[in-house]
């Protein structure tokens, strides 16, 4: 076990060769046990053979955790005058107990000290004896503490291992491929990904079934888009390869950026017309810094006007851009039309099916490189909640492997610890969840049975808790305020109104939606929520809506900074717009009011359209898209992506006209709004019921002004002529969009199940609305 004639000197370390063993039985163990107090004493009698002033030794080993705490160390005085001085003559004197820790019990220090005699070398193998013999009685208390053992081993540190860690070995796993799909919205990857599961024969040829099947969210189904992230697998030739759908939108970069760390690879889509968008850059730029294989698929190459190779040459200089390796920079390309579920290697010789791009997958996505005999770490990713199991933890297995009913320690960098046990365990299979007795490293799966975990955290092996580094993210930019509905009609429509529920609700959001903020607000009934974007908070605001919740919001506001030299710094976004030719004017004039500063611009092959890049103050996108789509007559295409802090832009003014208020609370009247559509565009129509300060439409000036939508018809029999034939107009429909957009600093949304209203802020008397 160890080498002899190992010399000692002054203050020197004697580090021992790792010896690692596991065992299966109580008799191996005994064995073990016994094996080590040998190596101990024969350590020892080689330290005091070889010493020559006497010395001080240190043994400590912890059979709990399975690994030697701290080396062996020798540390000799050169005289005894120095070892007066340094332990003093009463210590020197004396012989205390030998330091030895067992298994769990507490510590016990000692010395041994002793002059060059021949009783020192006489004494040192029988202390050795000693501590040979007390090792083995520790192991047998760790057998009946334990029960039967899975896993006991003893190791000395070496000199090139860490202490408090054993030696691992790392393989590949071979049969498995975990890859991430991510791409600018609208690319395709969630119908790609319906065409792999359709060709991996996930479904039965007569199972009826929706498109995006991916998109299970009602509110994905609505706005047809990827909220949220999610988990897939599919076989093929014998390797399953682990799928992960991502959103495409901006304001939801936070669950591309914690899913990264789950996957070896990814998948990036490109559009074979539209080229790079600003989401793409942002995905790219997080999976190259984290050093991720990157396989590049175009799509919609059947697409009119497109020019694949001119998009494979724009993807390259993206690459460059970003300062990627030039192993990076050598990336496959593979060509595809998702939605005919055909791919190639070349745009005019595709495949009758997707099998380039499967083989791409298996030849250039490494196999993931894990240690399966190590202890367990698993980062939790995501979560999800189900009414039988409650909640459900998934991630990757980085090391070890964990197993149904396994005592487990929740982690975090910090220290923070505490025991559970796994409940049951899931992989992924054919677009479902599969039960599994046991998961190894390398695999994603899902876990029950740990209520309090959260993600960022990291599921260990008890007794072991070396915890990953948590998932950082992006702080956000943008903040609203979510109070308690103070409104006249609160109450009558909502299921959860106190400030008690809204608080627990985003404490509930926040467990899983790692972009997202929140801080207590001026008083106790408010809250300000800080997330990536308006379409990341509106989307907080309906999922609330719909479970019954009833609150208001303030209107969106940017989260500054203080910069360098004290000045105020504002986000800042890249702005892509692509309208027609026709309406450019116009859009021009809109940004550049709102303080954007133009970068680029460029004309289609075609000439139709053109599309131009702006630099931008978040304030100024905050209201502007419903003003571009009216500007062009619905037509503009717009994407935005974060750019960065800079110096304050000045005012800007986020709307011209002002608002139509309710004088007195009542029911809209078909003869009142007769006479208030003059003054302007209204949001109600007779039979709704409206109160005071209410805003019922928009001024077709600057300022408020307040109207009489309630206002009826005199019922008397003075006026004998019949009415005049007048035509109402239709109110206009407000989404929850436009509403976000369309409030200011002096005024409230209020949401309910059922309605949207937009009122005058209570708090601000009508002098400081003005003001």
């Amino acid at each position: 076990f160890f080498e002899p004639n190992m010399s000692c000197k002054y203050n020197s370390v004697v580090e021992l060769p790792v010896v690692v063993k596991e065992t299966r039985s109580h008799t191996s163990a005994i064995l073990l046990a016994a094996a080590v107090g040998l190596a101990a004493a024969t350590s020892l009698l080689a330290l005091s053979q070889s010493a020559t002033q006497g010395g001080q030794l240190f043994v400590a080993s912890n059979l709990k955790t399975n690994t030697l705490t701290r080396p062996i160390q020798h540390v000799v005085p050169r005289s005894p005058a120095q070892r007066v001085q340094v332990y003093g003559a009463a210590q020197v004197a004396s012989v205390e107990q030998e330091h030895l820790v067992y298994g769990t019990q507490s510590v016990r220090r000692s010395s041994l000290f002793a002059q060059q005699t021949s009783w020192f070398k006489n004494l040192v193998p029988f202390t050795a004896m000693i501590a040979g013999v007390a090792l083995l009685s520790s192991a047998f208390r760790v057998l009946q503490r334990q029960g039967q053992p899975e896993n006991i081993a003893m190791a000395a540190v070496a000199s090139d291992v860490e202490v408090g860690s054993a030696s691992k070995s790392a393989d590949a796993q071979d049969n498995i491929r975990n890859i991430a799909i991510v791409a600018h919205v609208d690319h395709g990857k969630t119908t790609l990904v319906d065409k792999m599961l359709e060709q991996s024969k996930v479904f039965r040829e007569n199972e009826q079934r929706d498109t995006r099947v991916m998109d299970s969210n009602d509110l994905e189904k609505e706005r047809g888009i990827t909220i949220l992230s999610k988990n897939t697998a599919v076989t093929y030739n014998g390797t399953k390869i682990n799928v992960i759908d991502t959103p495409g939108h901006a304001d939801f970069g936070g669950e591309v950026e914690r899913i990264l760390n789950m996957v070896d690879g990814v998948m990036l889509l490109v559009d074979a017309r539209e080229g790079p968008m600003p989401q793409t850059r942002f995905v790219l730029k997080k999976a190259l810094a984290l050093g991720k294989k990157v396989c590049v698929v175009v799509n919609k190459v059947d697409r009119e006007g497109c020019d694949p190779y001119a998009v494979v040459d724009t993807t390259f200089d993206l690459f460059v851009a970003l300062d990627a390796s030039e192993d990076q920079c050598d990336f496959p390309v593979v060509y595809a039309s998702g939605f005919n579920g055909v791919a190639g290697y070349e745009p005019d010789a595709l495949e009758e099916d997707l099998t380039p791009l499967f083989d791409t997958i298996i030849k250039y996505v490494p196999a993931p490189v894990v240690d399966v005999t190590a202890p367990l770490q698993m980062l939790v990713a995501n979560l999800d909640y189900d009414v039988h199991k409650g909640r459900i933890c998934l991630g990757r297995v980085q090391s070890g492997s964990v197993k149904k009913g396994m005592a487990v320690t929740v982690c975090t960098p910090d220290d923070t610890c505490r025991n559970g046990r796994i409940g049951e365990l899931f992989v992924y299979s054919n677009f479902k969840r599969e039960a599994v007795d046991e998961v190894f490293a390398g695999d994603i799966c899902a876990v029950s049975g740990l209520a309090d975990a959260s993600i960022g955290e990291t599921i260990c092996y008890q007794g072991e808790p070396f915890p990953l580094p948590t998932i950082a993210v992006e702080a956000p930019t943008v903040r609203m305020t979510f109070m308690v509905n103070s409104s006249p009609f609160a109450g009558k429509e909502g299921k959860f109104v106190t400030s008690r529920n809204i608080k627990d609700r985003l404490d509930r959001e926040l467990e899983r939606n790692l972009a997202l903020q929140v801080h207590p607000g001026d008083s106790a009934d408010e809250f300000i929520v800080c997330g990536r974007g308006t379409l990341h908070l509106s989307i907080l605001i309906e999922n609330m809506r719909r479970e019954g919740y009833e609150f208001c919001v303030g209107p969106p506001q940017v989260i500054t900074q203080e910069g360098e030299n004290g000045e105020k710094t504002e986000p800042f976004e890249e702005c892509i717009v692509e309208v027609a030719q026709e309406y450019m004017g116009s859009v021009v004039d809109l940004l550049s009011i709102r303080k954007g500063t133009m970068v680029d611009l460029t004309t289609s092959v075609s000439g139709e359209t053109q599309t131009v890049k702006y630099r931008i103050p978040t304030r100024g996108l905050i209201g502007v898209r419903n003003t571009l789509l009216t500007a062009s007559k619905g037509t503009v295409i717009m994407n935005t992506i974060f750019d960065g802090y800079d110096a304050w832009a000045g005012d800007i003014i986020s709307r011209a006209n002002g608002s139509l208020t309710a004088h007195e609370t009542g029911q809209v009247s078909s003869y009142a709004c007769t006479t208030a559509q003059e003054r302007g565009i209204l949001f109600c129509k007779p039979g709704d019921e409206v109160y005071q300060n209410q805003v019922v439409g928009v001024h077709q000036r600057p300022g408020d002004l307040a109207v009489n939508v309630c206002k009826r018809k005199a019922a008397t029999n003075v006026r004998s002529n019949k009415d005049a034939t007048v035509t109402i107009a239709p109110p206009k429909q407000m989404s929850l969009d436009d509403c976000m957009e369309y409030i200011v600093t002096d005024e409230l949304l209020e949401v309910t199940p059922k309605s949207l209203r937009l009122l005058k802020n209570p708090k601000m008397d009508k002098n400081a609305r003005k003001r």
